[in-house]
């Protein structure tokens, strides 16, 4: 039997350096391009300044690819026997009312020694260790729909940051590493997730309402047709995306990238990937350097939901289908399958 190949790397961090351990370095995890692992590894020490910025004290699921990204990849939610004591943590609860501890990244090290597990995707919580039920981040998430692309969700999203200004929010936007836009927020701590999920709902109904060929808020896929998905449901508790920087688990190795908004229109997806991002980084510094900076409210956006409930009998929308029945939200019932009322049952 081989030896596994076992490599030490010395990482620098506020606490002095740590020893990560990278095994099997030359195992191939993106075939189609010849990646290994170490070239993962060492992707994530060139951007961890950046992306610990977005990490920093979240909450975080770690989406493993250990065989590469041919084979089946799953969600660590909990931190992995056997974290190094400096892999800092933080309690979550679940819509089910558990709780878990969770990794939540302090310092490039534990970014390395999740690569290293196989990371390629790390999916933060928009919160901190700090207040682990108060968000400070508004996501959505522009999903293309059949028929749709990423020049669609550009053209969304662009009315979105329109939206965002009049909810007095800052937005920043990224690729999301596929055919999708993210456009996220920052805001103060203070609403609970349902709270933040009723601001995204308000703010995407009021988009909708604008450009109703080219976006929906509609669950049910049967009702999207060839429009953009405003994927509300982002924003419910333990919903999670990719974060920026993370290599997506997708043949080409293409990273959900930040972008100004006076760039977005001009770059695609496959722009920027493994190999690519850290000469850009260097080059080009952090488009979302200033994020932590622009901090917002949702009173205006709650006031858009108040004001939709009461005037025009709009309120909650459907849960993802795992979640238990939350106060306000209508039946999860697909429209085609709905039981239509019998004749006998029919009042006269």
């Amino acid at each position: 039997m081989t030896a596994k190949t076992v490599v030490q790397l010395t990482v620098p961090g506020p606490d002095g350096n740590r020893t990560v351990r990278l095994s099997n370095p030359d195992k191939i995890y993106f075939p189609e391009r010849g990646i290994t692992k170490r070239e993962v590894v060492e992707y994530y020490l060139a951007v961890a300044e950046p992306m610990l910025r977005v990490l920093l004290d979240r909450p975080t699921n770690l989406k493993r690819f250990p065989d590469g990204v041919e084979g089946e990849p799953f969600f660590a939610k909990r931190v992995p026997k056997g974290a190094p004591s400096w892999v800092r943590t933080a309690t979550v609860t679940f819509p089910s009312g558990r709780t878990a501890e969770s990794v939540a990244p302090s310092e490039p090290a534990v970014i390395a020694w999740a690569a290293n597990l196989g990371t390629l995707d790390f999916h933060p919580w928009p919160v901190r260790r700090a207040d682990p039920d108060r968000p400070d981040e508004l996501r959505i998430d522009l999903d293309p729909q059949p028929g749709t692309g990423f020049a669609e969700a550009v053209e969304v999203a662009a009315a979105l940051r329109e939206v965002l200004d009049e909810a007095g929010l800052i937005g920043w936007p990224k690729t999301s590493g596929g055919r999708g836009v993210h456009v996220s927020a920052r805001i103060r701590p203070d609403w609970t997730f349902i709270e933040v999920r009723r601001a995204v709902i308000a703010i995407a109904r009021r988009l909708t309402e604008r450009i109703p060929d080219r976006a929906t808020v509609a669950w049910w896929k049967e009702e999207r047709g060839e429009r953009v998905f405003l994927d509300y449901n982002q924003a419910a508790r333990d919903r999670t995306i990719a974060s920026a920087w993370s290599v997506r688990g997708l043949p080409r190795a293409t990273v959900s990238m930040p972008a100004t908004w006076e760039d977005l229109p001009s770059v695609q997806p496959e722009d920027f990937d493994l190999r690519t991002v850290p000469g850009l980084l260097a080059e080009r510094g952090d488009p979302h350097a200033a994020m932590d900076i622009a901090i917002g409210g949702l009173e205006t956006a709650l006031d858009w939901y108040a004001a939709d409930e009461r005037d025009r009998g709009l309120g909650e929308l459907p849960y993802p289908p795992e979640y238990p029945k939350m106060p306000g939200e209508p039946m999860r019932v697909q429209p085609s399958r709905a039981r239509r009322p019998s004749p006998e049952n029919t009042a006269e």
